[in-house]
């Protein structure tokens, strides 16, 4: 989808309304906005709309126009798609549902709708419509909060959801919206397809994204880098991360709702931060508007109050975040404005002392700011307007402005003005702040997390830019098999991973290696005996698996215990003093492809559930910033005095596995190393198993 294609559709000089009572309230909300352009209503039946005069057809338009909203019938839509491409619209926004979240007969129809466009961009099928508050754009068929912006920037909202992205529209927290764009089903234009089109308007200053899927991830990942090479950040409210979820999704869009760990993955690769509210959602977005990525995650924050210091000191670091010591310039400063009645400390409480007093406050605040943390907070709850006098407070916002202004934020760093409940900023004061560019925000829980969510995206923009995904290889035909240990670890070795020395044996061989004590073993004692099937994918549980046998009588006696299990034997080197044990798989899903999993190894993998997944090709510095999260870091790093693992071999076995896993991407299933042992020197892939197309 090209973006000067798009253009139009998005910023039209001319809209043609074609259908009936949804149709004429587009018109209406056009009219209402001050779209300035041409309003050509189309109807056979109606004279006007909404004071407008009809035309009865496509045909009587007097040109072909930039926008159109289509809200006729799924089927007339068809049709009227057909002649629209045919006359040169610039694109549609097609309101109708009963397309492929319909079921089958549904999924036809949509196919005949984009064979009918014929490339002519297409928005929805299913879809609300689209705002456009620079321009006075209505495609709208009801009401809406969007105010026009004349001047300035603001931000832009695509999502799936055509009621949410109304309800975003009615928000009271001075976010300037730009763009609401309600996508629908995503039959032609995706949200890669807008991103891409809305980062070349310099008006838009932050993207928000509500997903219910994807689409093409490796669409989507080409979007994020370009979004980010312009400097416009993305927030993404990914729905479908629950069972119910999922199921929601697929009936509500017909979008396939891919693994949400992955999801996470992904958004992190490429530095897109993740709400899991609407309000957080709204909140980053509007932080992000201001003053865009964070340089770091340090924070101070200023209140009247013990109470809220200690309670933003707890919700900070649940959320990551720093609240250092004042550096001591700054202590000495505020030591001198509060006095000695007051124990200066980062969270700030500056205690009633100054209350009211505008240069203290002032000066206070100031010194505060001149910490030079990357977030200077305010917090502050106005009183109910309809019961109380807010002058005292109005005096301690003019204090932060004041202090504000008198000391510009360097790049990277935010003041913010915080209630610490919702309904406690009141929007008039809200849209005061956005003037000087101070962030009001909404609830300190979601301030925090908004914050949180502007240093991760400063951290990985801080990064270089990662490549984007590939496409999907072409699937290798027929069923996937099932390799045993020894082959699976063969295939591995012969990609570079180091394995045990050991020997397959059948059970004649095995007894005649035990009853002859000149005959060599595969390996000095102690040895490991293993069981060998392709069914044999958990051979502990089912007693196929004896260690450190020190004889061969010992030998002889595991092998027949396992007899029931198998006919063939794996007789290895014990490896002992490992450092730890670790899982390294490989998994395919339908949206991501091929992934990595990181994790506890051995007998912990249930038990413990601490994995992480990156998505693959994956570079070296990935790999390792995913075990860097892990809480088995601390032992592959070294505990309290104990030595560390061989990193540097331990992150090539994993890169050697990965390798192998994109060298076979059309036809790997699924791979399992468990467990890959971290070695004071070196890593051994002990066990292993491949499920392969062949």
């Amino acid at each position: 989808m090209s973006k000067p294609v798009l253009g139009r559709l998005l910023r039209p000089r001319s809209i043609a309304f074609v259908g009936g009572k949804a149709a004429e309230e587009a018109v209406r909300q056009s009219v209402a906005f001050g779209f300035d352009g041409a309003i050509w209503p189309v109807n056979p039946r109606r004279e006007s709309m909404a004071g407008v005069p009809c035309v009865p057809d496509l045909a009587a338009l007097p040109q072909a126009p930039d926008a159109v909203f289509l809200a006729a019938p799924a089927d007339p839509s068809i049709a009227l798609a057909a002649e629209l491409a045919n006359i040169g619209a610039g694109g549609a926004i097609c309101y109708a549902s009963d397309f492929a979240e319909a079921g089958e007969h549904g999924r036809q129809r949509q196919t005949d709708l984009l064979a009918a466009a014929a490339g002519m961009p297409l928005i929805g099928p299913n879809c609300y419509g689209m705002l456009n508050a620079f321009d006075r754009v209505a495609l709208w068929p009801d009401q809406h909060g969007c105010l026009p912006i004349a001047a300035g920037r603001g931000v832009a909202i695509i999502s799936q959801s055509g009621n949410l992205a109304l309800n975003f529209t009615m928000q009271a927290r001075g976010l300037p919206i730009g763009y609401v764009i309600s996508v629908g089903n995503c039959a032609d234009v995706t949200p890669a397809d807008l991103i891409e089109a809305l980062i070349e308007d310099p008006r838009v200053s932050a993207i928000g994204l509500h997903l219910e899927g994807l689409g093409s991830v490796a669409r989507f990942s080409a979007a994020c880098c370009a979004a980010r090479a312009a400097g416009v950040p993305l927030v993404a409210l990914k729905t479908g991360s629950s069972a119910k979820g999922a199921v929601l999704t697929m009936s509500h869009t017909s979008s396939l709702a891919g693994a949400d760990a992955l999801c996470d993955a992904l958004f992190a690769r490429y530095g897109v931060a993740r709400a899991h509210d609407p309000a957080t959602f709204l909140e980053t977005l509007k932080l992000l508007h201001i003053a865009g990525p964070l340089a770091g995650g340090r924070i101070t924050s200023a209140s009247c109050s013990g109470g809220e210091a200690s309670l933003t000191a707890d919700l900070a670091e649940r959320c990551g975040l720093e609240t250092p010591d004042f550096p001591s310039a700054t202590q000495a400063r505020l030591e001198v404005v509060l006095g000695d009645r007051v124990q200066v400390a980062n969270p700030l409480d500056y205690h009633t002392y100054i209350w009211g007093d505008l240069p203290a406050q002032t000066a206070c605040f100031a010194g505060m700011i001149d910490a030079g943390f990357e977030a200077s907070i305010l917090i502050l709850d106005f009183p109910r307007a309809d019961r109380c006098v807010p002058m005292d407070w109005e005096t301690t916002l003019d204090a932060f402005i004041a202090a504000h202004c008198a000391a510009p934020p360097a790049p990277g760093t935010v003041r913010m003005v915080v209630s610490s409940l919702g309904e406690n900023l009141p929007e008039a004061v809200a849209m005061r702040l956005l003037e000087p560019g101070i962030a009001p925000v909404a609830g300190l829980g979601t301030a925090l997390q908004a914050v949180a969510a502007a240093a991760r995206i400063g951290a990985v923009w801080a990064q270089p830019v990662p490549s984007p995904l590939p496409q999907l290889p072409v699937q290798a035909l027929g069923d996937p098999v099932v390799w045993d240990e020894v082959r699976s670890k063969a295939a591995l070795a012969a990609a570079g991973l180091t394995v045990p020395r050991g020997k397959l044996l059948h059970p004649a061989e095995l007894e005649a290696l035990c009853g002859d004590e000149q005959s060599s073993l595969p390996a000095p004692f102690p040895l490991v005996l293993k069981a060998v099937g392709s069914d044999l994918a958990h051979k502990t549980e089912l007693g196929g698996v004896a260690l450190r046998i020190t004889s061969r009588t010992e030998l002889l006696n595991a092998a027949q215990r396992m007899a029931g299990l198998s006919d063939t034997f794996l007789v290895e080197e014990m490896v002992s003093e490992a450092i730890a044990e670790l899982i390294v798989g490989i998994g395919r899903d339908p949206q991501f492809g091929l992934f990595l999993t990181l994790g506890a190894g051995g007998i912990f993998v249930e038990l413990l559930r601490q994995v992480e997944q990156v998505l693959l090709p994956a570079s070296s510095a990935e790999i390792a910033a995913a075990l860097a999260r892990l809480p088995l870091d601390a032992v592959l790093t070294g505990y309290r005095g104990r030595p560390g693992c061989d990193m540097v071999a331990l992150l090539s076995a994993i890169e050697a596995i990965a390798a192998f896993a994109m060298a076979h991407a059309d036809c790997l299933e699924e791979l399992d190393v468990n467990p890959l042992l971290a070695l004071p020197a070196g890593a051994m892939a002990v066990d292993a198993l491949i499920r392969i197309k062949e």
